[in-house]
């Protein structure tokens, strides 16, 4: 996806028309406002694989549970500044950066971001100080992965509206249909104020039991269900993936064999085409 100038909000744009301004990197958040479906573990997972194939990846942890922070061999509770810090002022992205073993760099979360949201509602451009915030790591990182919570609120907004690209990470089985069809309800209306550049680049269908009718049955259903790209190959389900975050590690170094290690991979090889 070739670097582009936003065309609405904020004047923060990545890039100079008519300029040699150096091309900022592609953000991408991956949401999905049910919990559960495997989001913050394709975040860890794709960052690294991507890292693999030489992209400088940064990694930004928005949901108050930490769950990225702490997969990726950070206690939370250790944190000094985090993307907290960032989004109400007080720090700038590079002040709160952290390098993982992973060969990516990740802004953390702590639970004090819980408490973002309620400052940031009466601020004015409120959903566009994350995207205010990563023009000043534009230059260092060639992809921006966002971790989104699970919620369809300010944080996540901030996400939409900072990112080009969007994944919904979907487990295969029939209820979590409802929670996409909401969520493309948001994205819509994203699209229509607040940034109408961010283009939805598919579902990730994750928890894939190939085993089971139903997940057979719910994988091919939904791309045509929604009109959506499906990335390819669907994740596994492997208990190898609960394994990975008690080291601090993802699946590609924990397991980088299995099944699952080498589907991330492969879904990394076919988004470095996008970047």
């Amino acid at each position: 996806m070739a670097p582009r100038t936003r065309t609405s909000g904020p004047s923060t744009a990545r890039t100079g028309a008519g300029t040699d301004a150096p091309a900022g990197p592609t953000v991408i958040a991956l949401a999905n406002q049910k919990g559960g479906v495997a989001k913050t573990t394709s975040v860890a997972s794709i960052g690294a694989a991507l890292a693999e194939l030489g992209q400088r990846v940064l990694l930004v942890d928005l949901d108050p549970q930490a769950c990225l922070t702490f997969s990726l061999g950070v206690d939370p509770d250790t944190v000094e500044r985090s993307v907290h810090d960032v989004l109400t002022g007080s720090a700038e992205i590079g002040d709160v950066v952290v390098t993982c073993e992973e060969g990516v760099d990740l802004v953390p979360s702590a639970i004090d971001l819980a408490g973002a949201e309620a400052m940031l509602l009466p601020r004015p451009g409120r959903e566009y100080v994350l995207r205010s915030a990563l023009d000043g790591a534009d230059t260092a990182y060639d992809v921006v992965l966002l971790d989104c919570s699970p919620s369809l609120g300010v944080l996540t907004l901030n996400a939409l509206t900072a990112a080009d690209g969007l994944i919904i990470p979907m487990p295969c089985e029939m209820l979590s249909h409802r929670g996409v069809g909401q969520l493309l309800d948001t994205v819509a209306d994203v699209q229509k104020i607040l940034n109408r550049d961010l283009e939805v680049w598919g579902i990730l269908p994750t928890l894939f039991d190939g085993r089971s009718n139903h997940a057979r049955e719910v994988l091919a259903d939904v791309g045509e269900r929604y009109d959506l790209p499906v990335l390819e190959p669907p994740i596994p389900k492997t208990v190898r993936f609960a394994e990975a975050p008690a080291v601090g590690r993802s699946i590609l170094s924990t397991a980088r064999s299995s099944k699952g290690a080498q589907a991330y991979r492969d879904v990394a090889t076919s988004l470095l085409a996008r970047l």
